[in-house]
């Protein structure tokens, strides 16, 4: 049976209720359940929309329903097919069904297969299923978003895509089509989601109903206005985070931190931010400084501020059995479980804290409020933030939200949520943390994000390019990478350094421009031990060789402090389009489709992308290239090395010697480089 009841429209058949209902400007809310209500919203990205639903529609014409909000409609038919249409009725979206007797519809075929659209598969004896949903899939529909994966797809038709966070892997479960409509997948189980030629399918593993919200629009900027006003904008990005942030693997004492921020002084090079990196602490889960590296914390931010410089630390969730922490923790319920076998790791004797639950969120919040922030450190970098599990074993772990299976998606932001709430009690609006996994909404709590622990060489360069790009259409505008990779970089080696400066040019256009590795070789204080990477104590004592931008050799020096000009050149640009993220969810770094979504073959470009509506940038991620072929979109563009203009709606062969980036400003916003 299909009906209408309070603005939304139902069918009932047997053991599922389905529920649709307007959602925001141009939105659906679409749930469906075996059990006897729909859950609470406990797992849900959504929020209430800040732009609602003027003059929905819902009506039910013999049997088939149908409901209309804005510029998207819904058709159900009786079998419970469910067809998605925009305000010009085109078909955006159906339901994957093969089953025999169906609408008397001639767009329907009857099929033999028996294959519905959704399937409940029950965990027996509990209240939980393994859900899968399917669509139809259409030859030339490109799929964009879903957060960042290790490979260069920026386009995801044809990929399979894990929905569960890793180390450089982050899991945000919406999608922009070509066909101009967004989703989210609002369930954060872990899962998968296959962008087929034969079907699209989202599969949850564990899961008490499907739900999902979808929107229509005319752009992708319409398309990602809507999606942000149902889950949330990003705060306005603080001034200095858009300026050059210094960080490496690891600064050992407080004074060798000083003495790199003493340097880029003296040099009269840019920064803006210095990063304290991990085990600055006394154990995991004390959340608090070694007082015998850095015995003054008052102190380095005294003179760290007097130089202009804002200071971030890291902190993990990890708590160790040896943290002063750890007994409370365990006997409060704040600690994540286990399934079977202990809790802790065997390699540190470690577990995390449950940033799913509320009162584990505010106990570590005043731990880092009393030893951090009352100190005058108010940037968090929230690393290990999936959480990273041994193996990530997800049957294995049970958060206070649910397990792992059903639920582990919502820790990212959850951890991220734990600093923005704490900060903003103390009064505080642009707030900005550094965070290595995200899921859908993680924006509204000030999520920057980064590609996780990358490999230092060009194959992962190629990587973050995508990455960037389909980051800011998952509806998070705060993106970064490790300039350089973060695992494998020898800073005596040629090829290194030529990844290095590729990697530091892209780095100058991307949201936010961070300079971060492991380098080797490792260095390690004679006196003390040496490193062989199998306990944490050892880590007090061991770091990364130099990473600052005089490491590498004049040549590479000269190159950097080209790029740090640059940059400064850019911030009141980039101002702006933190401001335009800010208030309707734009992309910073996005697709030349984004601004040109007229142009068929800007949907082809995958290598080059926009900073901003005035600025190309076609970085070069090929070792021992010294040109490439750059794609201009209409107008007339002035490549910013040379000054040469071109005219758009063209290709051209752009050379690109070791010290340039092929970058192209508008004629009309020369501005931005030239005084």
């Amino acid at each position: 049976m299909i009906f209408e009841k309070g603005g939304k429209l139902y069918r009932r058949y047997d053991k599922e209720l389905l529920c649709l209902e307007p959602y925001g400007k141009n939105g659906l809310r679409v749930r469906a359940t075996q059990l006897s209500e729909f859950s609470d919203e406990r797992l849900s990205a959504l929020i209430e929309p800040e732009e609602k639903a003027e003059n929905a529609k819902v009506w039910v014409d013999g049997k088939t329903g149908y409901i209309e909000n804005g510029k998207i409609l819904c058709k159900v038919l009786r079998t419970g097919k469910m067809k998605f249409y925009d305000r010009h009725g085109k078909l955006l979206l159906e339901d994957y069904e093969k089953n025999r007797f169906r609408e008397n519809d001639p767009e329907e075929k009857d099929s033999a297969l028996e294959i519905a659209p959704r399937t409940f598969t029950p965990h027996l004896g509990t209240n939980s299923y393994k859900l899968s949903v399917k669509f139809e899939a259409k030859e030339d529909e490109k799929f964009y978003g879903m957060g960042e994966y290790a490979h260069p797809y920026l386009n995801l038709k044809g990929c399979a895509l894990e929905l569960s966070q890793r180390n450089s892997q982050i899991s945000v479960p919406f999608t922009l089509s070509s066909r101009g409509y967004g989703f989210l997948w609002n369930n954060p189980a872990v899962g998968k989601a296959i962008f087929g030629r034969n079907l699209t399918e989202w599969i949850a593993d564990s899961t008490r109903q499907m739900d999902f919200w979808i929107t229509a629009g005319d752009t992708p900027a319409e398309i990602m206005e809507s999606y942000s006003n149902v889950t949330g904008h990003t705060p306005m990005m603080p001034d200095y985070a858009t300026g050059f942030w210094q960080c490496k693997l690891r600064y050992r004492t407080q004074e060798e931190l000083l003495n790199v921020a003493r340097e880029y002084k003296r040099r009269g090079l840019p920064i803006s931010v210095i990063v304290i990196d991990f085990f600055h602490w006394t154990a995991q889960g004390d959340f608090q400084f070694d007082p015998e590296f850095w015995p003054d914390p008052e102190g380095m931010v005294k003179e760290l501020k007097e130089m202009g410089i804002e200071l971030m630390v890291s902190v993990w969730p990890t708590v160790e059995e040896a943290s002063e922490n750890y007994k409370y923790m365990e006997e409060m319920g704040y600690l994540i479980r286990t399934e079977a076998g202990s809790r802790l790791n065997i390699k540190n004797k470690d577990t995390y804290m449950d940033a799913t639950n509320p009162e584990a969120r505010e106990f570590v919040w005043e731990k880092l409020k009393a030893h951090y922030y009352d100190k005058g450190i108010h940037l968090f970098w929230l690393d290990e933030c999936e959480p990273e599990v041994t193996k990530y074993e997800y049957e294995n772990y049970r958060f206070y939200a649910g397990s792992d299976k059903e639920a582990g998606n919502l820790y990212p932001k959850e951890f991220a949520r734990m600093v923005y709430e704490g900060r903003k009690a103390e009064g505080e609006k642009d707030i900005l943390s550094l965070t290595r996994c995200a899921w859908a909404g993680s924006q509204k709590y000030g999520a920057l994000v980064w590609t996780g622990d990358v490999y230092s060489d060009f194959n992962s360069l190629r990587n973050q390019i995508a990455a960037g790009m389909n980051m800011g259409l998952s509806g998070i505008p705060w993106w970064t990478t490790d300039i350089g990779g973060f695992h494998g970089g020898n800073a005596a080696s040629p090829e290194f350094r030529e990844c290095l400066v590729r990697w530091f040019e892209f780095g100058a256009f991307c949201p936010v421009f961070r300079l971060h590795g492991f380098r080797n070789p490792i260095v390690t204080d004679p006196k003390e031990m040496v490193f062989t990477g199998k306990n944490a104590k050892e880590w007090k004592y061991t770091s990364g060789s130099p990473n600052e931008v005089w490491s590498y050799g004049e040549e590479v020096y000269q190159i950097c402090e080209k790029y740090l000009k640059l940059r400064e050149k850019m911030r009141p640009y980039i101002k702006e389009q933190m401001r335009a993220a800010h208030e309707k969810g734009t992309p910073v770094m996005r697709p030349l489709f984004f601004d040109y979504p007229e142009d068929t073959k800007a949907w082809e470009i995958e290598d080059q992308y926009m900073f901003g509506p005035d600025i190309l940038v076609a970085p070069v991620v090929y070792e021992g290239t010294r040109e490439r072929e750059v794609y201009l979109p209409e107008g007339e563009w002035v490549q910013i090395h040379s000054k040469d203009t071109f005219a758009g709606g063209q290709k051209i062969i752009c050379k690109a010697e070791l010290d340039e980036i092929p970058v192209f400003v508008k004629r009309e916003k020369e501005e931005i480089f030239y005084e």
